[in-house]
């Protein structure tokens, strides 16, 4: 079977090799979703108010980060969790795992996009949007609200597979749905004259089918870990380790969103242009950087069944190993875009200004690209281990300890203007790095967070007893 094939590479294989098989996937998958995002931008900025919808779906990001933060966070739990229990041939706590994974993430979802669709737009306006702002950012937010649950029921079909070591299926689901997504979005925003709201169906309907695919492959196929309809009703001892594994992920998550809706205060204070160019500027940036968290997304399965397993210098250089490769990419992804920056910010705007501010923006965090290279393989090892405290330690840290007090400090001493969110970007990059690396060090992060003898066992007898 895959699983056994996929578990036999990470415990005894050649480590470059592992990490970039297991890498490649994740990061096809991430750079055509992030290809779609652009394409998605291409497609919005050629409405008749482009400028505006674009500034407006990139103003949104941060509240859609922040609402599906939960989810992301429950499922790190479960790759961590899925990966040490695959690592020490325990197939069957793996499968709980995963079933209790997908209820809990399907209910939650539910819960939340309900909660989003009637309160959303009062959010909106509490984090400062207001008039043709205001009204496009809504038309495509309410719309990604009631597609949550096939948002969230994809994440666990992803963090499934990859605790398992199986980073192609979600890759090729993945692939799939941003294919039928680009091929949506013309269709529902000008052949059906949608507008912004097509861009967010096309996203919905995609989404949605790619979920219905997993959940196919996970209960109807031997490939990797079969679910059974048993190991679905929610079991507290089982969710109770779920949500203590992954309580600090979430709370990290939402919290680096609510930083990222606060940054996007500071850059509307510089007028929708600027949003504009700070969205194209993230789209480009975010492609480039695919490498290095496709690796650091792999490393976590790797790191998790190696702790497992007791290989504890296998994982390290695992970590070690993965450093060298991202750097070496993104450190030629970055100093290729400095010098086609003007080609690709053009490619979204003529706007003369949004121009200006998108190139300088994109050149100067070029330069400090390669160090995601170091911060991403960190985060995954932490998180794969399942010290996601340690994880969220480091990436709300970036933000709020780091980047937002050095906006602060550079707005009001300097007449940096927009440009001291780029300059505090690239420092705080720097900065966060050095941190990473000395919680590194301190070697907490080896202790794994499953044990030989745990079992779930007890929670199924009822169960068993009743037929």
């Amino acid at each position: 079977m895959m699983q056994n094939t996929n578990r036999e590479k990470i415990l005894q294989g050649n480590l470059k090799k592992t990490i970039l098989n297991l890498a490649l996937p994740i990061m096809l998958g991430n750079a055509i979703q992030t290809i779609y995002q652009v394409v998605d931008l291409f497609w919005v900025s050629r409405l008749a108010d482009g400028d505006n919808a674009v500034a407006a779906i990139n103003f949104v990001w941060p509240i859609i980060f922040v609402t599906i933060a939960f989810g992301i966070g429950i499922n790190i739990a479960g790759t961590s969790i899925i990966s040490q229990f695959t690592g020490l041939n325990r197939e069957r706590e793996a499968r709980q795992v995963a079933g209790q994974l997908l209820s809990f993430s399907f209910v939650f979802s539910l819960i939340l996009g309900l909660l989003g669709f009637f309160w959303g737009r009062n959010l909106l306006m509490l984090t400062g949007a207001e008039g043709t702002m205001l009204e496009l950012s809504w038309q495509f937010l309410k719309i990604i609200f009631a597609g949550m649950p096939t948002m969230f029921v994809f994440f666990a079909f992803q963090s499934i597979k990859q605790g398992q070591g199986d980073t192609l299926t979600p890759m090729i689901l993945a692939g799939s749905s941003v294919v039928l997504n680009i091929i949506l979005d013309p269709i529902f925003m000008f052949t059906l004259n949608m507008g912004i709201s097509g861009a967010a169906w096309a996203t919905v309907v995609s989404r949605a089918l790619a979920s219905f695919a997993g959940l196919y492959l996970i209960f109807a196929t031997d490939n990797g870990l079969r679910v059974l309809p048993a190991d679905l009703p929610f079991r507290l001892k089982i969710l109770k380790k779920i949500v203590r594994v992954g309580l600090p992920a979430a709370l990290g998550n939402s919290v680096e969103g609510l930083g990222f809706m606060v940054l996007n205060i500071f850059v509307l204070s510089f007028g929708s242009l600027t949003v504009a160019a700070f969205g194209i500027g993230n789209k480009i940036n975010s492609l480039v950087l695919m490498p290095a968290m496709g690796i650091g997304m792999a490393l976590a399965a790797i790191v998790g069944q190696n702790l497992g397993a007791d290989q504890i210098d296998r994982a390290t250089r695992a970590v070690i190993e993965a450093i060298k490769i991202a750097v070496l990419i993104l450190a030629v992804g970055g100093g290729t875009l400095f010098f086609v920056a003007p080609l690709v910010v053009g490619i979204f705007t003529s706007d003369p200004v949004v121009m200006e501010q998108g190139i300088y923006y994109l050149r100067l965090i070029s330069l400090s690209i390669p160090l995601m290279g170091i911060f991403q393989p960190f985060v995954g090892a932490f998180q794969g281990s399942g010290h996601t405290v340690t994880a969220m330690l480091i990436t709300t840290g970036r933000l709020w300890g780091l980047r937002i007090p050095l906006i602060l400090l550079l707005n009001n001493l300097t007449p940096l203007a927009e440009k001291s969110v780029w300059y505090a970007m690239a420092v705080s990059n720097l900065l966060i790095c050095i941190v990473a690396f000395a919680l590194f060090a301190r070697g907490h992060w080896k202790e794994k967070i499953v044990d030989e003898d745990e079992s779930f066992s007890e929670e199924l007898q009822p169960e068993h007893q009743s037929g």
